[in-house]
C-alpha cells in the first residue's frame, strides 16, 4: 500500500520505489508484495473504473490518494481470486482505520463491498471478459 501510496502523489517509478523500499527495510519485497504491486499498476485503468462504479457519490479524484491506493490494492487482490474476499476487505479496511480515520475506512468498506457483489475473481487482475490481458 504504501509503495502504491507513493507513486501516486511523487510519480516515481515502480522500480525505484521498490529498490529504495528494499534499501531502507534492508531487504527486497517478497514475491507476493512485488507482483501485488504491479498488478495494480498494471491493472490501474481498469481498477479505477469498477471503484468508480461502485462509489457514484465520490469520484476517485474526491478520495485521498492513501484510500485510492487501499481500494486498488484490495479491489486487485478481490479480482486475482488469490485472496479470499473477506481477507482482502478486511485489510483494507483495517489499513484505513490504522492510516487515515473511522469515515475512510467506512467509505473503503461501502466500495469494495459493491465491487464484491457486483464482480467476480479474476474479473480485473488478469483478463478481462474477453480473455485480454490487462
Amino acid at each position: 500500500m504504501f509503495v502504491l501510496y507513493q507513486r501516486e502523489v511523487t510519480d516515481r517509478s515502480l522500480e525505484a520505489l521498490l529498490a529504495d523500499r528494499a534499501a531502507s527495510e534492508g531487504y527486497a519485497p517478497d514475491e507476493f508484495t512485488a507482483r501485488s504491486v504491479a498488478g495494480v499498476v498494471d491493472s490501474q485503468p481498469r481498477l479505477d473504473v469498477e471503484l468508480s462504479a461502485n462509489s457514484p457519490a465520490w469520484p476517485l479524484s474526491r478520495i485521498a490518494p492513501l484510500e485510492r491506493s487501499i481500494l486498488r490494492l484490495a479491489l486487485w487482490e478481490l479480482r486475482s481470486g488469490e485472496t479470499p474476499p473477506e481477507v482482502a476487505i478486511d485489510e483494507a479496511v483495517r489499513l484505513a482505520k490504522r492510516y487515515s480515520t473511522d469515515e475512510a475506512a467506512g467509505l473503503v468498506n461501502g466500495i469494495l463491498a459493491g465491487a464484491l457483489r457486483t464482480g467476480k475473481p479474476g474479473a480485473s487482475a488478469g483478463a478481462d471478459e474477453s480473455g485480454e490481458a490487462l
